[in-house]
């Protein structure tokens, strides 16, 4: 079995590139339903973490509350990633104890190398978007302003670093048919 991360920064296309490996009959993880997941009260770690903070609504944590704290307080990012990282790694390692069987299985994990976790995968395909695209996709997509847009943009480590660290780098700023053009070239790689 080969591990394969699909990896990006974010509005870059990964989950364009999930879905359409996924209609190719592929396995894959989405880390992002991971972490959705295990962004609940019953997460007692996560919740002692967290239960001085003001991220909560309806007795439960909210999403957007988060988000708006872990962009804003590096404090606060580290200690959510302390948290969840190892927990989404014992994820990853279920997920792939579950499909051992298959020739190839994917992760799409958008923090990979925040995450330090390259080393579990065999190959590393990287997505890269120009940042102006995926600053409009941002704003169109999630409706964030362009502040926090940027925000969100700048909190990862920079495309051209993670484009080093790759095996494969599917460039995505044309086309969503030129993006499965690459992505069945890369397949042919694999």
């Amino acid at each position: 079995m080969k591990k394969i991360a699909i990896s990006g920064n974010i509005a870059s296309g990964k989950s364009t590139v999930q879905k359409f490996l996924k209609e190719k009959g592929y396995k894959v993880l989405d880390t992002d339903d991971v972490a959705r997941e295990l962004l609940t009260i019953q997460n007692k770690e996560l919740y002692e973490a967290f239960k001085d903070d003001d991220v909560f609504e309806n007795n439960e944590f909210s999403r957007n509350k988060v988000a708006n704290l872990i962009f804003s307080n590096k404090t606060a990012k580290n200690k959510i990633e302390s948290v969840m990282h190892p927990q989404i790694s014992l994820k990853i390692e279920e997920y792939f104890a579950q499909n051992k069987n298959e020739n190839l299985v994917f992760v799409g994990i958008p923090l990979l190398f925040e995450s330090k976790m390259e080393l579990i995968f065999d190959k590393i395909i990287f997505i890269y978007t120009e940042d102006e695209i995926r600053l409009k996709r941002l704003l169109k997509r999630n409706g964030y302003t362009l502040e926090h847009a940027k925000a969100r943009l700048e909190s990862q480590m920079s495309q051209e670093e993670k484009v080093l660290k790759s095996d494969y780098v599917i460039y995505n700023n044309k086309s969503e048919d030129e993006l499965k053009l690459e992505i069945n070239k890369v397949l042919t790689l694999l």
